[in-house]
């Protein structure tokens, strides 16, 4: 059986921590940001952690 290919959309957008969470950026931190506020940029630019019902799939689209 053929080995299964990772999502190279997936690959991009997610991260795999040491204990196996799923890191993502936060949202919103691709345009307008000089309008955006620099406190909110800040806070935007952290990643995040991924809800464990969602984090499933992206394993899975990961081959993890």
């Amino acid at each position: 059986m053929p080995k299964q290919k990772t999502h190279s959309g997936a690959k991009k957008r997610f991260r795999v921590t040491g204990s196996g969470k799923i890191m993502k950026q936060g949202a919103g931190m691709r345009h307008n940001l000089e309008r955006k506020e620099t406190k909110l940029t800040r806070r935007l630019n952290k990643d995040r952690v991924i809800a464990p019902e969602d984090a499933k799939v992206i394993k899975k689209l990961l081959g993890k």
